[in-house]
């Protein structure tokens, strides 16, 4: 259950602050109000705030003051500054101060919350800790990257490298292998981790919003722009901006993102004035960036800007091992989460799980745990229960006919060996089709390893070693 987040109001009027209770009455928010910079003072030193929204007057570079103590003493906490003040200069120098947003006369309450909610997860990710964690020693408080096999040592080696370099980082993998954690963690052990980490979705963003997302845009540039907003380039001045799902870009937009990272600057949308920015850039993306590129889809001079240093994370299927110590991380997780009992797994499910391709990956496996803590009710974990929530978990686009599937799963792996994160495509379609294969008779046969050794044409022995490599454990000898 997620704790409840919080926020301090300071100078607002009470038309402000019941708008704003309004606009975010469906999140878990509470807020606090205080009338001027002493009392707001006072009260962060005693009380925990995620995020505080400032009102700033006119002619108050005073007010400017809380702003630039709580950017020294608490550099993490996000400030929202709003004034009914229509004077540009007025927004310079909050931004300057290091306002994380800044919102000028008529505020809107949608947008206000709107900024609320991006700066709640701009803490969230700059103060949760993510732990590299090879050795299952993981705190429950903590978000971690967990696994002890040869292909995760090697991304732990190479965040330790990365970390303090300011260099521009692109973090690729397969969906739901933990991009975002490797950004965190780049960050958190970076050296800009005393300022704010800016995350931006560029696939879960319409095209037509995106660009003013990231450069912010003036009054008027479009129908509905009603006042001055400021992008995410902007907040990330000296700071750190992950763009999740970069491939997702429009190519209009990469050749103005292509500006920023050669140039360091640029203008918000319907503006004329050159915005100068230092910012440290983490990419991620699924995609084929290389086929991208090939199709004209992606710009090649921006792959070559965003390349400058890469972790390639891999996917569950090739980390021999990690899945028992992931199981125990979710299953621990998740029953503290829902104060339920601990509950185990069987050694049949386990293998199951490692048998299994899995191509939603750790957040596949992350979420049949969850499922399968509901249903467990205490009692542990088997391997019908895996098998019923394999077959619901899969992601929507693996669920194809017979021919499609096959097809479609050797695409994917030749794409992968085309973008370098696959090794050893061969091999993963053998053992794929053939744990299907041995899977199915045994099912048909009920369990018959005689009938289905026949079926097969193949030795009882190698039946035998061939169940137990994929977790088959349905096995029984005909009389």
């Amino acid at each position: 259950m997620a704790d409840t987040r919080r926020i301090l109001l300071v100078g607002t009027n009470s038309e402000t602050t019941q708008a704003l209770a309004e606009a975010l009455r469906n999140d878990d928010i509470r807020l606090a109000s205080v009338s001027d910079r002493e009392s707001a003072e006072e009260e962060i030193h005693h009380h925990d705030y995620h995020a505080v929204v400032q009102k700033l007057d006119a002619e108050e570079s005073p007010g400017l003051h809380l702003l630039t103590n709580l950017r020294s003493d608490e550099n993490k906490l996000p400030v929202i500054a709003i004034s009914e003040s229509r004077e540009s200069n007025l927004a310079i120098e909050a931004i300057k101060a290091g306002a994380f947003d800044f919102h000028s006369h008529p505020v809107h309450p949608s947008e206000l919350a709107k900024s609320v909610i991006d700066a709640l997860e701009c803490s969230r990710n700059s103060n949760e800790t993510v732990e590299i964690d090879p050795h299952d020693e993981w705190t429950e408080s903590s978000d971690a990257l967990v696994g002890n096999s040869r292909a995760m040592l090697d991304v732990y080696k190479t965040l330790g490298r990365l970390s303090p370099t300011p260099v521009t980082v692109l973090i690729r993998g397969e969906t739901g292998t933990g991009k975002e954690l490797v950004a965190r963690a780049l960050y958190q052990h970076g050296h800009r981790a005393h300022r704010e980490l800016i995350t931006i979705n560029c696939a879960a963003i319409p095209e037509s919003l995106l660009e003013s997302e990231l450069f912010g845009h003036e009054k008027g540039a479009f129908t509905g722009a009603v006042s001055t907003r400021i992008g995410k380039f902007e907040q990330a001045n000296g700071a750190t901006l992950f763009l999740d799902e970069i491939g997702d870009l429009d190519l209009s937009l990469q050749a103005k993102l292509l500006r920023v990272l050669q140039e360091k600057r640029f203008q918000r949308v319907g503006g004329n004035e050159e915005i100068s920015v230092d910012v440290r850039i983490i990419a991620a993306t699924h995609r084929s960036l290389e086929r991208m590129i090939s199709d004209g889809s992606f710009r090649e001079d921006l792959f070559y800007r965003l390349n400058v240093a890469t972790i390639k994370l891999p996917p569950l299927r090739d980390r021999a091992g990690d899945i028992p110590l992931l199981c125990r991380f979710f299953l621990k997780r998740f029953s503290e989460e829902m104060g339920s009992p601990p509950a185990s797994m069987t050694r049949e499910a386990i293998a199951r799980l490692e048998s299994a391709r899995l191509p939603g990956n750790v957040r596949q496996l992350q979420n049949m745990i969850r499922k399968a803590l509901l249903r467990s009710r205490g009692y542990a974990i088997d391997r019908e229960m895996i098998d019923e929530l394999l077959i619901e978990t899969e992601p929507p686009e693996q669920q194809r006919t017979t021919s499609e599937s096959v097809e479609g799963f050797c695409r994917e792996l030749l794409a992968g060996a085309a973008a370098g994160t696959i090794n050893n495509a061969h091999q993963q379609v053998v053992e794929e089709v053939e744990a299907t294969l041995i899977r199915l008779a045994f099912d048909q046969s009920d369990g018959n390893i005689s009938q289905t050794a026949k079926w097969l044409g193949l030795s009882r022995l190698t039946i035998r070693e061939k169940a137990k490599k994929y977790g088959i454990s349905r096995l029984r000898v005909s009389c």
